[in-house]
């Protein structure tokens, strides 16, 4: 008998990028219904999922800023692209039978509900997953920060990011080979040594609040279900190392 769940609620960071699988830009079919089927499986382990994704394969509003575009309307346009990366993930889950909402942090009732904390916690509660669009709704703030503001805010046990690596390294492991593996760091570590995890903003709010992050790869396949029972291939930052 597989062990039972060691977190009741929990909020996964997905990027982009993530989301492209092998293309250059935008969303590979294939790659969602992986992610899809990795959701499904936590899900029927009886967890309450929710998720937040970036937008990175659409648009970075970083970039657009560097080419010259003003910050805040930048960041704008890369918010809408989480919208897009958000319906794109409800539309999978849904064909494999999963209950799903998108709620954004920047109104836009005709394809998906206003961001109120209340209400989705209570799809939660009822076996939905949720997805959060739009980031906070601020420019300024990554997608990273708003991972960890909704896991806070929604009382999450962890936020768990899906990478395209099975943990924290010191380094870029597919460009440096001699990178250091890291099974358990502390969020002053991150921090202190600049660990390209999330960002400062992101750490220091799930330390606040003393959110576990655990960083997995979603591209081994059963990862996010091994996660959710202690085993397998990860990195965890706590308090406590």
């Amino acid at each position: 008998m597989s062990a039972a769940p060691v977190f009741r609620r929990v909020l996964l960071k997905l990027s982009g990028e993530g989301l492209m699988g092998e293309k250059d830009y935008g969303l590979d079919p294939q790659m969602l219904a992986v992610v899809a089927e990795e959701i499904r499986t936590v899900h029927a382990l009886g967890v309450q999922v929710c998720i937040v994704i970036g937008g990175g394969n659409i648009y970075r509003g970083v970039s657009g800023a560097a080419a010259g575009m003003d910050r805040a309307s930048a960041d704008y346009m890369g918010m809408l692209a989480t919208v897009i990366n958000s319906l794109a993930v409800q539309n999978t889950l849904e064909r494999i039978g999963l209950q799903t909402r998108v709620v954004s942090a920047i109104p836009m009732t005709t394809v998906c509900e206003p961001y109120i904390r209340r209400r989705a916690v209570r799809h939660m509660e009822k076996g939905r997953v949720v997805i959060f669009a739009a980031g906070t709704g601020n420019p300024f703030f990554t997608t990273d920060t708003a991972a960890a503001l909704r896991a806070a805010e929604m009382s999450c046990d962890a936020l768990l990011k899906g990478t395209q690596v099975d943990g924290v390294y010191s380094d870029d492991p597919r460009k440096n080979k001699s990178a250091e593996r890291y099974d358990r760091l502390t969020y002053m570590d991150v921090l202190s040594r600049d660990l390209k995890v999330m960002d400062a903003s992101a750490i220091s709010l799930a330390r606040e609040n003393r959110i576990p992050i655990v960083v997995f790869s979603l591209h081994n396949p059963g990862a996010f279900a091994q996660v959710m029972r202690g085993e397998g291939r990860f990195t965890i930052i706590t308090d406590e190392a």
